[in-house]
């Protein structure tokens, strides 16, 4: 099992299954090198811990994490997002929601950055398995959060077998909850988005058909509604990563990866808009990239307190072999396809 970051870097990097470095690639499609346009996007990590422990998952997230991040780290975020035009803040995890002081940041987000989109990212069970978290629904409602769910299917046995017995009527059991009180609801302003993983090594089907997919599923069977689905391609980083190690399908993921290469994918990269806050306040292209440690280039800001929109917003992006999973097929983004 590859325990740490310089590990799976070192794998990723050491064994190239028969596959071109991701930047000669990038080079050959005459996008390199491969710069930031802008940043739209202040994506924050709030912290490791999660409640699940799910298969895929490219955080390595789990209720034994303690990583968290801080008040004071928080406070950093703010004063970056007060003194730049950043309008979108994106709350991920773990659960974010187990962070003790998520109400006090999303609150204060809501306060001092005007007209600003809130989003946070979501595995749906706590909201219906814990009665800490019971009010958080109503919470997120009062400040307009737009949430972005994980459900990578709409059936029993697949999710329960990416994320553990059970978790698939929970998930069930709390969109009729976030429904039930407006959300996915056109109407309503009150947006749910919810996410799509493979299962295994394939590649997400088609984004349009899948949601058509997922809207007949979940309104004949549960009815539930929604309002847009994201398909993300599975990273090899991370558990997935071992996973791939340990059944022995990592060269046959990557070739997969590689070989489905979109160069029309390249110009809509998250990384290209986004930077990634992690736990401890460092700063990354991508989320990706902080989980691998694979830190910004040299002459830009690597740290929330010393955030520079105007250093950032042109900085050359650091990239390895992962990148392939962002670039293959229709493109993936924490947003969902890319073409």
């Amino acid at each position: 099992m590859l325990s740490t970051a310089e590990d799976q870097v070192r794998m990723l990097e050491g064994t190239n299954c028969g596959i071109l470095p991701f930047s000669s690639v990038l080079e050959g499609s005459g996008n390199s090198p491969l710069r930031s346009e802008s940043i739209d996007i202040l994506q924050i990590n709030t912290g490791y811990t999660c409640n699940l422990f799910c298969s895929h998952c490219h955080v390595n997230a789990g209720p034994d994490r303690r990583e968290m991040m801080t008040r004071e780290t928080m406070n950093h975020c703010l004063h970056a997002l007060e003194t730049s035009s950043i309008k979108t803040i994106d709350i991920t995890g773990g659960a974010p929601e187990m962070n003790p002081e998520f109400k006090w940041f999303i609150e204060s987000i809501r306060t001092r950055i005007k007209h600003a989109q809130i989003i946070v990212r979501s595995n749906l069970t706590l909201f219906t398995t814990n009665k800490k978290y019971r009010d958080f629904p109503e919470f997120l409602k009062q400040q307009k959060v737009t949430l972005i769910a994980s459900l990578p299917c709409y059936t029993k046995t697949n999710v329960d077998n990416m994320r553990g017995t059970g978790v698939f009527d929970r998930s069930i059991e709390a969109l009729k909850l976030l429904n039930d009180i407006g959300y996915g609801k056109e109407e309503t302003g009150l947006e749910l988005n919810l996410v799509y993983n493979p299962e295994g090594t394939s590649l997400p089907q088609e984004q349009k058909i899948l949601e058509h997919d997922y809207r007949r599923q979940l309104i004949e069977k549960h009815g539930i509604v929604f309002n847009h689905l994201y398909t993300i391609t599975n990273m090899p980083v991370n558990r997935f990563l071992n996973a791939l190690l340990e059944s022995g399908h990592y060269c046959q993921y990557m070739e997969l990866l590689a070989k489905s290469y979109n160069p029309l994918a390249v110009k809509n990269l998250m990384c290209r808009t986004t930077v990634s806050v992690g736990w401890d306040g460092t700063l990354f292209d991508c989320d990706f990239n902080q989980m691998l440690q694979l830190p910004l280039e040299q002459t830009a800001p690597r740290h929330i307190s010393s955030f520079n929109e105007k250093e950032l917003r042109n900085r050359l992006i650091t990239i390895g072999q992962h990148c392939y999973g962002c670039t293959a097929g229709a493109g993936s983004s924490c947003q969902g396809s890319l073409v």
